[in-house]
């Protein structure tokens, strides 16, 4: 079980990585959390299905600590979010405690649909905008 997981998260992460998040950075509607870099300290822009609430940006993370831009979140929480084309810094938590599929339904239906489907540790994340 543990291995069909492992699996399908690494082929799930390189379709993200080589072919979809390349794609989807560049449109002028995507979300985009920009973390910094855990080992190169160089900025990562990850797409991300998300919905600002007030002074919150909510989103929910397919894989949990096994995401990249979670583990730059855990070294480094000062981050950037481009909400309809324009940039927030805020400040991100890992919100464990929080029920992911009940958050998932308050999020973009479409973004949600991709998270439940693929993803197999879910993790809320609560950024604070500055």
């Amino acid at each position: 079980m543990a291995r069909d997981q492992d699996t399908r998260h690494r082929l799930v992460t390189a379709f993200q990585r080589k072919i979809v998040n390349p794609v989807t950075r560049r449109l002028p509607g995507q979300m985009i959390i920009e973390t910094t870099g855990r080992v190169s300290g160089q900025p990562r822009r990850t797409p991300v299905g998300g919905r600002r609430i007030g002074d919150t940006f909510w989103l929910v993370s397919e894989f949990g600590l096994k995401s990249q831009y979670v583990r730059n979140i855990q070294v480094s929480p000062d981050v950037r979010v481009r909400i309809r084309g324009r940039w927030y810094h805020g400040v991100a938590h890992l919100v464990p405690e929080d029920d992911a599929r009940a958050r998932l339904r308050r999020l973009p239906l479409l973004n949600s649909t991709a998270v439940r489907a693929f993803g197999d540790e879910l993790l809320t994340i609560r950024v604070d905008l500055a």
